[in-house]
């Protein structure tokens, strides 16, 4: 979804035009200028020797002749996403890459050949278009509904042309370059600013075609306008993108799902800028922040696939295309060994010499395991907007991960959730996100965009694993309020038996703070690490306090008998996504009933809870109701809730234990270990007790203050449990 709403728009055109820097070697005036001198030679050489280039030379090369047995399609633009004529210009695209770049590595003419029939039809096609007839009222492309989708046609189809532009006669080179990459550019930067210029993954697309487009063209006034944005000024354009978009420690903005996505354009532009001008050591910029980046983005990511944050579609993960490349290039920059590993198990690769370099040294049996780890990735550009806590139970991105969104906003694909929580274990997202309401490319699905449930249900702080204040989202769902804010990170432990992260938001609700404490304990008694969630709220007037948590399994066991809605199906609210809610039944659990536990694959989870207020209430529920087109997946949820109170405390364990065995029917260890479950406090000091059914005490003290230096004591136990810093463990 387009966002017009950061952006820094600026006049083009005056000026003096920066010069590039000429510190390449020139090349002769049609030779590629996007792939490495001389590496066309090597790819048709050695290509064949390595398997994985093989097999992709070998994928390109069945996509290109099935398109040639096809002909010549470039239907005038008429659908959206996911429509017919969308899915023909894109196959054109993949196929103007494909071709160009086997012209180059096999040397059969006939792939060139078919790129540049493809590309003169493209030639008599593109200057009839104007805005598209299903374009998006914000920016519409004309290719496809949306300028985004013209610009990834752009930087897929410059690469295969820069293949093939020396292979033309003076004529079809002319016609393609001025009917077809020129007036794509230009409509893409000079008339379209309010894109072109804007801090934002849309425009990033852009810049990449523009700019790749201008290498190409050998047009230096195209180049700068994407390194600098239109007036050249450097206020817009690639390089204020990479000082603004990523974190110091490569985080990008939008969260995992965008960062994916914007990584191709990223990488695909760094390295045209490499091959044509490396003496801008684009690789090396803001410490090497773009190779960071990857790097990050693979720690975004949990059994192959990315943290669903934000305007997340759930199916993206570590084998998209983006990350191909990423890959690719990364590897080819540092050598890494534990790149290989990711390539590995993509087992694709790019039809490049950065690709060849993966295929070669991945044959040799170089890869190494990439080391996955619990990490506090810094928000915003300086690092000083909230950041993302990651806590892994192992070094493999099968183990155990728990997950904290204490990052900012995030733009406009930000939803309302801080100091929320995702959870896996065995393979399963446990505690879920929702991610994006949205069926990409599927034309009956809202043409394949974000639905109005995005909206209405997916934003909605209601929709996540947090607090929520009189039924009402963080900042009232508006993001103009949300932007300046972000959670403030208090602790952070990665290693060891006791794993932590804790962060305070305020401002999300008038006159109310709330402080969060994830922990992830191991302990001899349990085979499965155990996850300790404390939250505490204040607020200066009585509120109703709700938190939600979304789970994915089957309900096997309840420690309390609810009041259950059989006949009929109440709606829980009736805004800020309370209306999507079904109620399925209510309880007032006593501390000892509060307990349930579900199913998920092979694996059980009893979630263990303190009522955190008196009288306070337990919802169980789904989503799904007020959906008249079934655009909702049906979820179930339980939510904690305490009522006309100004303070209240969320205490709670969740625990994995016991196995499912279905084809050998057997069960083990079904229920909980757990006999009891205590909070004791003292000034801004908790100690949370589990005590187990053998007579063990896990016994965890917890502070709000981070200040290494501070002392806290709380009465437990019988005596006074004494500690420094923001946590200690005193089990018995």
């Amino acid at each position: 979804m387009m966002d017009l709403s950061r952006r820094t728009v600026l006049a083009g055109g005056a000026g003096l035009m920066a010069p590039l820097v000429a510190d390449a070697q020139p090349r002769p005036a049609l030779d590629p200028v996007l792939m490495a001198p001389g590496s066309a030679a090597q790819l048709a050489a050695d290509g064949r020797r390595y398997p994985l280039f093989a097999a992709e030379v070998e994928r390109a090369r069945r996509q290109v002749e099935t398109a040639i047995r096809a002909g010549v399609n470039v239907p005038v633009p008429k659908d959206s996403g996911g429509g017919y004529t969308h899915e023909e210009h894109k196959r054109n695209y993949r196929t103007i890459y494909n071709a160009g770049l086997l012209s180059r590595i096999t040397g059969e003419r006939r792939y060139a050949e078919h790129a540049r029939e493809l590309l003169l039809a493209y030639a008599r096609l593109y200057p009839t278009l104007g805005r598209h007839p299903a374009g998006r009222e914000e920016l519409p492309g004309r290719l496809f509904w949306q300028t985004l989708n013209d610009s990834v046609w752009l930087v897929n189809s410059i690469q295969g042309y820069d293949a093939i532009r020396g292979q033309l006669t003076d004529a079809d080179r002319r016609t393609i370059d001025e009917q077809v990459f020129r007036r794509m550019a230009s409509f893409l930067s000079d008339e379209t600013p309010q894109n072109f210029n804007l801090i934002h993954n849309h425009a990033t697309w852009a810049l990449a075609g523009v700019g790749m487009t201008g290498y190409a063209l050998r047009d230096r006034l195209m180049v700068e306008k994407a390194l600098q944005g239109l007036d050249r000024s450097g206020n817009a354009g690639f390089l204020r993108q990479l000082d603004l978009l990523f974190s110091p420690d490569g985080y990008y903005e939008e969260g995992p799902y965008y960062q994916r996505y914007a990584l191709m354009p990223f990488v695909l532009l760094a390295r045209a800028v490499d091959l044509n001008e490396p003496g801008r050591r684009i690789f090396e910029r803001r410490e090497g922040i773009l190779l960071k980046a990857i790097r990050t983005a693979v720690q975004l990511s949990y059994n192959g696939y990315f943290f669903p944050l934000n305007d997340a579609i759930k199916d993206k993960g570590l084998d998209t295309e983006e990350l191909h490349h990423a890959v690719a290039i990364a590897y080819a920059r540092t050598r890494d060994p534990a790149l290989l590993s990711i390539a590995n198990r993509q087992q694709r690769t790019v039809l490049t010499g950065d690709g060849l370099a993966v295929a070669k040294d991945l044959n040799a049996g170089l890869a190494r395991p990439f080391p996955f780890a619990s990490m506090m990735l810094r928000d915003g550009p300086d690092g000083d907007r909230g950041g993302l806590a990651i806590l892994r139970s192992g070094p493999s991105d099968a183990d155990a991960v728990l997950v904290m969104k204490n990052t900012a906003q995030g733009q406009g694909h930000g939803h309302f959730d801080k100091l929320s929580l995702v959870f896996y274990d065995n393979g399963e997202e446990v505690l879920t996100d929702y991610g994006a309401a949205r069926f990409l490319n599927v034309e009956t699905k809202g043409g394949g965009g974000y639905l109005p449930e995005n909206t209405s249900w997916a934003k909605q702080t209601v929709a996540h694993n947090t607090l929520v204040v009189d039924e009402t989202s963080h900042f009232g769902a508006d993001r103009a309020k949300a932007d300046p804010a972000h959670p403030k990170p208090l602790a952070f432990v990665g290693a060891g038996a006791t794993r932590i992260a804790s962060a305070r938001m305020r401002g999300a609700y008038e006159g109310v703070t709330f402080t969060r404490t994830l922990a992830m304990l191991a302990h001899p008694e349990f085979e499965h690490p155990l996850i300790v969630d404390l939250l505490k709220v204040s607020s200066s007037r009585p509120a109703q306090y709700d938190l939600p948590l979304h789970f994915a399994g089957h309900i096997t066991d309840l420690g309390f008998k609810p009041t259950s809605n059989i006949a009929e199906r109440p709606v829980l609210g009736r805004r800020a996504g309370y209306q999507h809610v079904w109620v399925d039944g209510r309880a007032r659990p006593t501390p000892e009933q509060a307990r349930v536990t579900w199913l998920l694959k092979n694996r059980f989870y009893s979630y263990r809870f303190l009522p955190a207020a008196p009288d306070a209430e337990m919802i169980l529920g789904e989503t799904g109701a007020n959906d008249p087109s079934f655009n909702l997946r049906r979820q179930p949820l339980l939510i904690q809730r305490a009522s006309g109170v100004r303070d209240a405390v969320f205490t709670s364990v969740l625990e994995p234990h016991g196995e499912y065995n279905g084809a050998a029917e057997y069960t083990l260890q079904p229920r909980s270990r757990i006999a009891r479950l205590e909070r004791l406090s003292q000034g801004d000091a908790d100690v949370v007790i589990v005590e187990t059914l053998g007579g063990r005490r896990l016994v965890l003290g917890l502070s709000d203050d981070p200040d290494p230096a501070k002392s806290h004591s709380v009465a437990a136990l019988g005596r006074t449990l004494t500690w420094k810093g923001p946590w200690a463990r005193f089990d018995q």
